[in-house]
């Protein structure tokens, strides 16, 4: 969620998994805030791309789910356009994020 506050990255999330629990989807968390992804134990384990990292990690939760959402504004953000390449071509289903002014009328 590149380019987006911590409040808007958790009020998206926060309707991400309603919206998913209303479908009968259980939420996988993508977002690596364990001190395992912290810049220094990164860098202590030698990473040295990390973006790079953080997309195999997401890659990697990714192949325990039966579907990808994504988020409105997800094709501005590099991560998330390879997410959407891989659900495609490996046959996740995906779920955009409905569009606010739709749900309100």
């Amino acid at each position: 969620m590149a380019g987006k506050t911590e409040e808007e990255i958790v009020a998206t999330r926060e309707r991400a998994m309603k919206h998913l629990e209303g479908l009968g989807y259980e939420f996988v968390n993508t977002k690596f805030t364990d001190e395992w992804y912290s810049p220094e134990k990164m860098q202590e384990r030698g990473v040295v791309n990390i973006p790079l990292c953080f997309i195999a990690k997401s890659l990697e939760s990714m192949s325990l789910c039966h579907a990808a959402y994504f988020a409105a504004g997800w094709e501005q953000t590099r991560g998330c356009r390879i997410e959407h390449e891989v659900a495609k071509a490996y046959g996740v289903e995906i779920i955009y994020e409905p569009d606010a002014d739709a749900a309100a009328s």
